[in-house]
Formats: C-alpha cells, sequence, structure tokens
C-alpha cells in the first residue's frame, strides 16, 4: 500500500496495446476524422504535394515534355502540378508516348486524391460532434445533510442537446484474496441520469449512502487505490439531429472533499435568469474558519 500512496498524482494516461490486430486501410479513415483540422488539412496538402513531386521525377527522368529544360526537377513539378490540377496552361505538354503515359496516370491519380480529399472534409464538416465542458473539479460535500459528490458540465454551444443522458463509473484498484490486483468499475446511482435538454449548466448529483461505493472512502483511500470517475452524456444535437457524446476524468486528486461549487444561477430585480459562467468552475471551501 506504501508503494501506491508515494505515487505521484495522474493528470492524465494512455492505455498502450499489444498484440492486436493490424489496422486495415478502413481504419486509417476513421482515425483520419478524429484527427484535428489543421493535421487533416496539412496531410492532404502533403499528400498532394508528395505525389506531384512523384511524378515529377517520372517527367524528369522520360523526358519528352515541349519547352521544359532537361534534367529541371523545378519545371517538372510546376508542370505537374497544372497536369493534377487540369489547369493546362498549354506553355508546356508532353510529346513522347512515356510523357503521355505519364499525364495519363497522373490524372487518374488526381482525380482519386481529390475525390479522397473532398470526401474527407465533407465527413469532417458534416460529423456532428459535441463541444462540452466539465468543471475542473468534482467535489464532495453535505447536501441535505448527507454528503454528496457533485460536479458541473454544460453545452458549450448555443444550441440544445436534447434527451441527454450521463453515466457515471467509479474505477478503483481492489487487491483479490489471491493477492491479484483487479481493476473494479462500478457505476453511481445519480439523483438524475437524464435531462430533456442540456444548455449552459447542469449540475450531477451523487448521494453518498449506504449503498454508494464512496461510502467510507476518504481523500486517502481514493488516492491509494488510483481511483478515477469516468464520465459519458449522450444526446441528440437539436441542429443535425445526430447523437454526439463526450466523456472526462476526474482523479482522486481532483475530487475535492468539503467543498461545494459556487452558484452560477441568479434571479434579477426583474425576475430574468442569470447564469454567470465565469464561475463555472469555482469552488468554496466549507471547513469553518
Amino acid at each position: 500500500m506504501s508503494e501506491q500512496t508515494s505515487r505521484p498524482p495522474r493528470a492524465s494516461y494512455q492505455i498502450r496495446v499489444i498484440g492486436a490486430g493490424r489496422p486495415t486501410w478502413r481504419d486509417i479513415y476513421y482515425v483520419i476524422l478524429r484527427w484535428p483540422w489543421s493535421l487533416t488539412l496539412g496531410a492532404i496538402a502533403a499528400a498532394y504535394l508528395g505525389a506531384n513531386a512523384l511524378f515529377a521525377l517520372g517527367y524528369v527522368w522520360t523526358g519528352g515534355v515541349a519547352h521544359m529544360t532537361p534534367g529541371s526537377f523545378k519545371e517538372a513539378f510546376f508542370f505537374s502540378v497544372q497536369t493534377m490540377g487540369t489547369i493546362g496552361y498549354g506553355a508546356v505538354f508532353p510529346l513522347s508516348n512515356a510523357a503521355n503515359g505519364l499525364v495519363v496516370a497522373e490524372s487518374i491519380t488526381g482525380l482519386l486524391l481529390t475525390a479522397l480529399g473532398t470526401g474527407l472534409v465533407f465527413a469532417k464538416f458534416s460529423r456532428s460532434t459535441a463541444r462540452m465542458i466539465f468543471t475542473r473539479e468534482a467535489v464532495i460535500g453535505p447536501l441535505n445533510g448527507v454528503p454528496t459528490l457533485s460536479f458541473r458540465l454544460g453545452n458549450e454551444r448555443g444550441n440544445r442537446i436534447v434527451n441527454a443522458e450521463i453515466h457515471v463509473s467509479l474505477v478503483r484498484t481492489e487487491r483479490t484474496a489471491e493477492g491479484r490486483t483487479f481493476y473494479r468499475m462500478v457505476s453511481l446511482a445519480l439523483a438524475r441520469d437524464h435531462a430533456l435538454t442540456l444548455s449552459r449548466s447542469w449540475t450531477v448529483l451523487h448521494t453518498i449512502d449506504a449503498q454508494s461505493p464512496l461510502q467510507g472512502e476518504t481523500a486517502t483511500t481514493l488516492a491509494a487505490q488510483e481511483a478515477e470517475l469516468q464520465v459519458m452524456v449522450v444526446g441528440l444535437d437539436d441542429t443535425f439531429m445526430q447523437q454526439v457524446h463526450a466523456s472526462h476524468q476526474y482523479f482522486a486528486h481532483e475530487i475535492l472533499w468539503d467543498h461545494r461549487h459556487v452558484d452560477i444561477l441568479t434571479e434579477t430585480e426583474s425576475g430574468d435568469l442569470l447564469v454567470d459562467l465565469r464561475a463555472f468552475h469555482h469552488v468554496e471551501s466549507l471547513k469553518s474558519g
């Protein structure tokens, strides 16, 4: 137990898998869809320039292109870009059978690259994703005299997520009677696990009673068990009418005991409701003094 408690708190971790089957070309499509836009557009540009560079080498090697300096990679590259882009300035054009064959091959390659690039860009644009925000810490404090775990989440977009459902699991290490380390995942019962619509803020509550897996736990015991909370939110985007989801993790050091999140919802003198998102992550201690 002393070895576990001496470990520094984890901010995040990655799961490395060995022995899995090799990914197929179809899997690469899903990987690219998860890439950020900068990486996706950079990969498309790199593939386009790389293909033009290869064909430019072919034109340098075969020759047979009118008005092109023999052995000039720069001119061959520009001719390749004109060919793949179907620009056709007319200043340079193929003469030999080998050069014309390369033009045909490059035209087919350019058609495929354009189709793939257009498909990827369209798929990323049309793919509906959630833009959710979770409070930096989860807190544990009394609610109506009963210890309660709570955290806030919200939708950062102006649209609504309808029929939203949330699931929270506690993951911790346990020692079996045989002395083995076992990673147990237990679902936490929530005061409310669904909402008709999710907009700016939703406070998630779990009562720590006799049936709760957190009953009798402390900050020290959770740290020793390397405990973490895994959160999953699933709902329907009312703009695209597609299902979206978001997930988050709270490690043991991100669960604050004897704290509460400050109120962000107030009522103005005119009777309007005011949501102050500037205090979304703010917490306050419940300890006296």
